[in-house]
């Protein structure tokens, strides 16, 4: 036993560890469901979930509410990691730009950026636009203040190293700066993912006619838990799909560390 319990321990089985936990929590739920310690109403068991997310995909109406999500997490993804990065670097490297950005950019850090989206709501609609703003404020600020502070952090012997060796700015843009930007992208992209389906949910539950957030609020205005946690757990796999896909570009993009 001991022997089978120091191999079980041993790092390459951490998945299989995580695997077995999972699978004794949903049992120990399920049977708790089943011999009615817990109301359906409020906490339905996980076979329910999984018949209500199989209904879900076997009306082809979901993948509307899929795409309209998508489209708008990951359009709000492209567009704040791309201002985040370009405003990141202008503001680290010319102090008039920082001056006028960096304020901008502390607020909208101070405050709960979701609040924002019923302004949004009213100055774009209810269509694409109002979701796509909100995900793009959310992660614009992340990465504006990550690339900022990778680049005001560099250490500055590099920098004159380069400099000495005849580079110019373009070098030190190139040998220095944008390597150091690419590893704060890539080391902060998942939080980035997660906030730009932050920003398109929130947006879809303030106001929209599709979306997972509009079926979330749907379901919450019918007290259909099951409903409510199935969509939670789809915007879950989809997520961790997400995650993993950028944890492999992360891995192949910084082999020149």
């Amino acid at each position: 036993m001991s022997a089978f319990a120091n191999t079980i321990m041993k790092p390459r089985y951490a998945i299989l560890r995580q695997i077995v936990m999972l699978g004794i929590v949903l049992g120990l739920w399920e049977l708790a469901g089943i011999y009615g310690y817990l109301n359906p109403l409020y906490m339905p068991r996980p076979s329910a979930i999984g018949v209500t997310l199989r209904d879900l995909f076997s009306d082809s109406k979901i993948w509307v509410h899929m795409q309209a999500t998508f489209t708008a997490a990951l359009l709000g993804l492209a567009l704040g990691v791309l201002a985040g990065v370009v405003f990141g670097i202008l503001a680290a490297l010319v102090r008039v730009i920082s001056e006028l950005i960096e304020p901008i950019m502390l607020v909208l850090n101070a405050i709960p950026r979701v609040i924002l989206a019923p302004l949004f709501l009213i100055w774009f609609g209810i269509g694409l636009g109002s979701k796509v703003a909100l995900a793009f404020v959310l992660v614009a600020v992340v990465i504006f203040f990550n690339v900022f502070g990778s680049i005001r952090n560099i250490d500055r012997r590099l920098v004159e190293r380069v400099i000495t060796l005849g580079g110019g700015r373009w070098a030190l843009i190139r040998q220095v700066y944008l390597p150091s930007v690419a590893a704060s992208v890539l080391q902060n992209l998942k939080v980035s993912v997660g906030f730009a389906f932050t920003g398109a949910v929130v947006g879809e539950f303030v106001g929209s006619s599709r979306g997972l957030g509009y079926l979330i609020q749907f379901a919450q205005s019918s007290y259909n838990a099951s409903l409510m946690m199935a969509l939670v757990l789809l915007i879950l796999i989809v997520v961790l799909i997400i995650f993993a896909i950028a944890n492999q570009i992360e891995k192949y993009l910084m082999q020149w560390r």
